[in-house]
């Protein structure tokens, strides 16, 4: 699935930096799910127990134009998952379902994993209002962030696997107070009214963050997580941590100054990551330029040392089996 660009994100010395880029032609920003696929099990579990806190939106903000074209766009790019058809309905071919524009959710044959009817069980108890939303998060690995250019800010969210950051604290705010608690940021609050702005001016751009954890999980909702660092990786040696890597993208809204977020999380083994000496060496320069602000932000400080040592010997050892 990995549509994570390793060699154009790790950089040193690392800084907190917008980073877009423009996506290449033909470039897809949308990664249909398997039935019972790893992102899909982890957004069920999410959407069937603790919805209210991956879709939420500002009072009185309509998304509906924004949904409408996320749909469309998504059944243009992968047609043989997804569908818009001449009444209205959604549906997800592959997973069998779909959503009337009224809410009504159709199981249209059996499904391919579990019981046969894990999607549609999971949708309906959801407020009508959001099953169309709930079935475009289960039918894409991608969660899905409304931004508006204007007033630069982020009123409707339907995100299942955030990075350590809770979407209800989030939607509504301006995009600078949703970065504020980003450690050196300064580079991303001046570029913040920009940024905003070309992302909904009707090109489509990427961007992309990592980090290392010892949390193996998709789903990194500060309600579910341990805040406390020392002890979190007490359990974790360096050799058995994860990286943890978000492709973000933006689709403009025809007719409109807003644009879709989509950010596809993949969580694997660090040590299935750097397949080689450059990558290791990349990654240790990146981490051994980070400020101490960023090191506590990113919940690598006590780890600093024994991750450096860790890559050094890793890169090392690599470099001697690429040897004849």
């Amino acid at each position: 699935m990995s549509a994570f660009d390793f060699d154009a994100a790790v950089r040193a010395p690392f800084r907190m930096q917008p980073g877009l880029r423009r996506l290449a032609a033909g470039a897809r920003q949308l990664t249909p799910l398997a039935p019972g696929s790893r992102h899909q099990r982890e957004k069920l579990a999410v959407l069937s127990a603790f919805w209210s806190q991956a879709l939420v939106c500002a009072p009185g903000f309509d998304a509906g134009p924004a949904l409408d074209a996320l749909a469309a766009h998504a059944a243009a790019e992968q047609p043989a998952a997804w569908a818009v058809d001449a009444d209205g309905r959604w549906l997800a071919r592959q997973l069998a379902t779909a959503v009337h524009a009224d809410g009504t959710v159709e199981q249209l044959q059996a499904g391919r994993f579990g019981l046969g009817d894990e999607i549609a069980r999971c949708l309906r108890p959801l407020p009508a209002a959001w099953r169309r939303a709930g079935l475009l998060a289960l039918a894409f690995a991608e969660d899905f962030a409304l931004v508006e250019a204007a007033g630069g800010t982020i009123p409707w969210m339907a995100v299942c696997l955030p990075s350590h950051w809770a979407p209800v604290d989030k939607v509504g705010r301006h995009f600078a107070e949703v970065h504020a608690p980003v450690a050196d940021n300064t580079l991303l609050l001046q570029a913040s009214s920009a940024l905003m702005k070309l992302a909904a001016g009707g090109e489509a751009w990427e961007r992309f963050v990592w980090n290392v954890t010892d949390e193996p999980r998709l789903n990194a909702h500060p309600a579910h997580q341990r805040h406390d660092e020392q002890g979190r990786w007490s359990q974790t040696a360096v050799s058995q941590a994860w990286f943890r890597s978000e492709r973000q993208t933006f689709i403009p809204v025809p007719g409109r100054a807003q644009a879709v977020f989509t950010i596809l999380v993949e969580v694997q083994p660090l040590a299935a990551v750097l397949g080689d000496a450059a990558r290791t060496r990349a990654l240790h320069e990146a981490i051994a330029t980070m400020s101490p602000a960023v090191l506590a932000y990113r919940g690598l400080t006590t780890v600093r040392e024994p991750l450096l040592q860790w890559l050094q010997a890793r890169a090392t050892a690599l470099d001697g089996a690429a040897v004849p």
